[in-house]
């Protein structure tokens, strides 16, 4: 008898058939079965958000307590300072997190916003305690701490670097020919005063007039600033730029629902902090010897708006000196053109009526200043170490000038 040779196959297991029933019906469950773990709540922050938020939380708690003891009033300032700061870049982060939901068209308007808030809110309670001054002195000061110092150094850190660095010429001189034009109307307040015009009489409603046509200027670039298809915005540059920004520190993808709380949390927390910052800011000031010009063209300018702006140094040093140039640009042409005119819109709500835009002599001519170097610096599209150092050098120049008033 033949026989045939076959492959060896495994022995059939004998099952019941109730056994083999179940494990018929139990076998579907066992492919289409799959587990993700998703995060939940705060654990879908990235180790720098939560440290961000950490940081904000216990500088704020911390100016907290100082403010409401009898401690030393300049160790407060100084707390609430350094929240101010924290708080400011995570309302950055927070509105970057909308953006990513909404769309990166999103991003340039809710920046132009939302981001100004805790400058809106310092000036604002500035006003009410009467510090005029401080006022003036911090709207100039926001524009030439990010042309001078912020600008200046981000040319150092990727100078040093990288060398030579290029960038985006025809972007950058598109802000700052923007910026010029938002400035120079801004001034218009101020040349008025100065010259004895017959409009001298009206400096209120001159101030009205030219923040009207500053805020309506800003309101026709909002459609270019959602959904421009060349992707650039007149006011804060091109998206790419935007997107670069954000990835510097990278914050993940944030729900809509935990990026909108972050938004409501940094607000408040930027009200609060904004509130105890100015009840110290004339304590302090007497107890160090600062005039308020020096006060609010440096520390109160710093704190509450260019912090922001260092995110161009971080580019800087990443050799994205284009993306770099239009953020740095991008912030002071915001004050000029967003901030100072609600600023004067909203002073008779905070009983400051009488309040309008005419600066001193000293404070024209250094934001003319740094506006023509602005100008300047980006005409030929190219930065080294040796230009921030200039910068730099000119910035601390002009904070002398205003340490005695």
């Amino acid at each position: 008898m033949s026989r045939r040779r076959v492959d060896p196959k495994p022995e059939p297991v004998k099952t019941s058939r109730g056994q083999a029933r179940g494990r018929r019906a139990a076998r579907p469950a066992e492919v289409a079965t799959i587990t993700v773990d998703r995060p939940h709540g705060l654990a879908v922050l990235s180790h720098s958000d939560r440290r961000l938020i950490a940081i904000v939380m216990g500088i704020s708690i911390s100016a907290g307590i100082l403010h409401n003891t009898t401690g030393n009033p300049v160790l407060a300032f100084l707390a609430a300072t350094i929240a101010l700061g924290a708080i400011a870049r995570l309302v950055v982060r927070s509105v970057e997190a909308i953006s990513d939901r909404l769309g990166r068209g999103a991003n340039g308007l809710l920046q132009s916003l939302l981001g100004n808030l805790p400058e809106i809110f310092v000036i604002l309670f500035a006003l009410r305690a009467g510090l005029y001054e401080i006022v003036k002195a911090t709207i100039v000061g926001s524009i030439i701490a990010n042309i001078l110092l912020v600008m200046g150094i981000a040319f150092v850190v990727g100078g040093r670097k990288f060398g030579r660095q290029s960038f985006n010429v025809a972007a950058a001189r598109q802000l700052s020919m923007l910026l010029a034009l938002s400035v120079f109307a801004l001034a218009i307040p101020s040349l008025t005063a100065s010259f004895n015009s017959p409009a001298v009489e009206f400096e209120r409603e001159v101030t009205v007039i030219i923040s009207l046509l500053l805020i309506v200027l800003f309101l026709a670039s909002i459609p270019d600033t959602i959904r421009n298809a060349s992707h650039e915005s007149p006011v804060t540059g091109t998206r790419e730029a935007l997107a670069a920004a954000s990835e510097v520190d990278e914050h993940g993808q944030w729900p809509l629902n935990i990026a909108m709380l972050m938004v409501l949390v940094a607000t408040i927390g930027s009200l609060v902090v904004s509130s105890w910052f100015v009840d110290e800011l004339p304590t302090a000031m007497a107890s160090l010897g600062i005039s308020e010009a020096f006060a609010g063209l440096i520390i109160v300018a710093l704190a509450s708006n260019a912090v922001e702006s260092f995110v161009g140094v971080q580019l800087a040093s990443k050799n994205q000196q284009s993306y770099a140039m239009q953020i740095i640009l991008q912030s002071p042409v915001q004050v000029a053109m967003i901030v100072a005119p609600l600023i004067a819109l909203a002073a008779p709500l905070v009983g400051a009526a009488t309040f309008t835009l005419v600066l001193s002599p000293l404070l024209l001519g250094v934001m003319f200043m740094a506006v023509f170097i602005a100008i300047i610096v980006v005409s030929d599209g190219e930065s080294t170490w040796f230009e921030g150092a200039a910068l730099i050098t000119l910035y601390l120049g002009i904070a002398t000038a205003f340490w005695w008033g």
